[in-house]
This record gives structure tokens, sequence and C-alpha cells, in this order.
């Protein structure tokens, strides 16, 4: 078997130095004005300074390209695919066929990334994007694991799960914070509105805190656990899960380091000694994980192990 890659998200470029020697295979980067909920901003120089950096590594460079373009947007999004092609990122990551169109007019050569969000949900859409030039389908969070091995069977394009950080639940184009109804038509208080970090929407019912924020994309509100599946890693590792990414948005830099690096161990064990090096380490990967985790961020397996009811 092939160890799958370690996909994270830097938040700048002495970051990606930190993350590169914690055992990162390739990094997901970008800026706003194209991307969506990136862990850090990354002008046109700076995509430059950190893709020499990443590819004399030996790694790979993902550049975001996710937004939803309206035409008011299209003609700066081909004059930055252009400068990702003179640049010679690995890869990029679209939700919007926009950016299929813009690639097959300009001449584009950089491999395609199938983004969705939560619309990739079976094998069929990823056969599908594959055949339009799709190199991997990156899978929605809240797919089960039985659907995911599914998929993974019968995929043609290489396969992305998330396997660590925030889910996303909801985004508007809009500006929402502090003006809107969510659940039952109650509203519930914003707190740190005035701040672009650590606002969370509270539901005093649920006993919940969502972490929210706006930027040039709009509003986007997150779940209130993390998901983590350090120890829960083996049945994705036997079906050859091509990519294994830990989404850092809204956590510090030394969180990121760390928790890549637990996972660089657990890949690794498993690889490299065999599953019951890996059944030996992963608890003490996830006590490690817990003793850093912040206290409003609690952990859980995600959608992984819910069961699907159509």
């Amino acid at each position: 078997m092939k160890k799958p890659e370690l996909l994270v998200t830097p938040k700048s470029i002495p970051h990606i130095k930190e993350l590169i020697l914690a055992g990162a295979d390739a990094f997901v980067i970008g800026e706003q004005q194209f991307g969506l909920r990136l862990a850090g901003e990354f002008s046109v120089i700076q995509v430059e300074e950190a893709t020499k950096l990443i590819h004399e590594a030996g790694k790979k460079v993902y550049v975001a390209v996710n937004a939803l373009f309206h035409n008011d947007r299209l003609e700066a999004l081909d004059e930055y695919l252009k400068e990702m092609q003179r640049i010679g990122v690995d890869a990029l990551i679209f939700g919007d066929p926009a950016v299929v169109v813009s690639v097959r007019e300009l001449g584009i050569t950089i491999p395609l990334h199938w983004n969705p969000e939560t619309i990739a949900t079976n094998w069929f859409q990823a056969n599908y994007w594959g055949e339009r030039g799709a190199k991997r389908a990156v899978l929605a969070r809240e797919l089960s694991l039985d659907e995911v091995l599914e998929i993974k069977e019968h995929a043609k394009p290489e396969i992305e799960v998330q396997v660590h950080g925030m889910t996303c639940m909801f985004q508007s184009k809009r500006s929402l914070l502090g003006n809107y109804f969510l659940y039952r038509g109650e509203v519930m208080e914003v707190e740190n509105r005035k701040e672009n970090k650590n606002m969370f929407l509270h539901d005093k019912e649920r006993k919940n805190k969502y972490p929210i924020y706006e930027d040039l994309n709009g509003t986007h509100i997150f779940s209130p656990n993390d998901m983590c599946l350090i120890d829960e890693l083996t049945e994705l590792f036997e079906a050859g899960i091509d990519s294994l990414k830990f989404d850092g948005v809204l956590q510090t830099e030394e969180y990121i380091v760390t928790v890549t690096n637990c996972y660089r161990q657990a890949i690794d064990a498993y690889f490299d000694q065999g599953e019951d090096a890996y059944d030996d380490l992963k608890n003490k990967l996830l006590e490690r994980i817990e003793i850093i985790q912040p206290k409003l961020r609690p952990l859980d397996t995600g959608f992984i192990f819910k069961e699907t009811v159509y």
C-alpha cells in the first residue's frame, strides 16, 4: 500500500518551514479573493516564495481557487490563473465550473482538484469531473465511513478526506453577523462582533458555540466540535485513500504544527512498522492532541460513524 499524502493548511511562510519539519507532504495556500476559508493569506508574491520553498523540500503546493466567481471577478481570476501557471504550483482546488472554463481557454496545464464542499457525495460525481480534468475529488465532510469507502472503490480520480479540524456548516455571500436568524427563528448572540477572530455564535438552548467570521466571500459558520480521526485511521489506510487533510483554519500555528506531527507519526507507524505499531501509538497521539485542544472546541469523529438515513 502507498502512504497517503498528509495535507495541511499553513498560516505563513515561516509556518510552512515548521510544517515541513513536522512531516507535512502538501500545503493548501491562496488568498481570500479566490479561495474559501484559508488558514492564512498568501499574496501572489508569497505564493511564489512558498512554492519555491515547498518544492525544494520535495513537497507539493495546492492553490485554492474554490470561491464562487460572479462575472465581475472572472477577469481577475484569469490573471491569477496565469500567475499560478508561471509559478508552477502543483494543483488548483476548485468548486465553481468557471475555473474549468478559464483553465481550458487559457491553456493552463496545472492539475485540478474538485472541491465543491458539501456536494461531493458519490463516485459518479467524482468520475464525471475526473473526465473533465479533475485529478482529485475532495469528499464532503458529512459522509460516513461506509460511503467514503464505497466512493474510493469506484472512483477514478484520487480521493481526499478530511481527518482533522473544523467543518463549515453554513456560508452566505451576504454579511450576516449580528443580523440574522438561525434555528427556529431565534436570534442568537454573536460574541466579539468587532473582532475577526474568536467570534462565536451562541446557541444557549443547545449549549453550543459556533465559530463565525466574515471575509470577502461572505459569512462562514463552523461546527461546534473539531473532527479528530487520529485513532480511527486503519480503514482509511486499508482503502488506499490518497490524501488525508488537516484543516487548521482558526487554529494557532503551534497547534497546527503539533497536530501535523501527530498524524505524521500515525501514518509512518502504520506503513513503516505495521498495524500493531499504529495501534500501540494511536491512543498516545490522541491524548497529546487532547492536551492542546482549545476548551471551546471539543473533539469528535464528525460524521464518519454516523448512520446514513435515506
